[in-house]
């Protein structure tokens, strides 16, 4: 059966979680306008340096900042490669931490799909009513998770 866009894209978000190098979770993100990909980001460190699964995590209050996460990851592709990612749907595994949601915010992001609840933070969830982005909750399963 073929997939719906949605589905079809938060795969490919699983498919770019693979390339994370922090285990402690592995997200992936894929940025999207008119059912086109713009760019894909994963957690992991920043370029030329140690990454978490050959050095271990660098844990500061219980978070990992060795990692860059995946939605920062897209973003910076996008400003890296001078693509516009203003009125787009991000596209993520896990819900985005209060940072990356500012981010995806004021990137321009009009909808976000996510498919794993993890910490969902009120704080961000009202930001991003605030800034009239649409939230979706995938119904997606992974391959190796069904």
């Amino acid at each position: 059966m073929r997939p719906d866009w949605d589905s079809y894209f938060m795969k490919i978000a699983y498919s770019v979680s693979e390339r994370s190098t922090c285990d402690r979770a592995f997200v992936g993100c894929v940025l999207v306008r008119d059912k086109r990909i713009l760019t894909t980001g994963f957690n992991g460190s920043p370029s030329g340096q140690p990454h978490c699964d050959e050095v271990g995590h660098l844990l500061v209050d219980g978070h990992c900042i060795r990692t860059i996460h995946a939605e920062t990851n897209a973003i910076i592709q996008a400003a890296l490669h001078g693509v516009s990612i203003k009125n787009s749907t991000c596209y993520v595994t896990h819900f985005p931490c209060i940072n990356c949601t500012k981010q995806l915010i004021n990137a321009g992001i009009t909808r976000l799909v996510y498919d794993i609840a993890y910490r969902i933070d009120e704080h961000a969830l009202e930001f991003l009513r605030l800034a009239n982005i649409t939230i979706c909750e995938a119904d997606y399963i992974p391959e190796n998770q069904s």
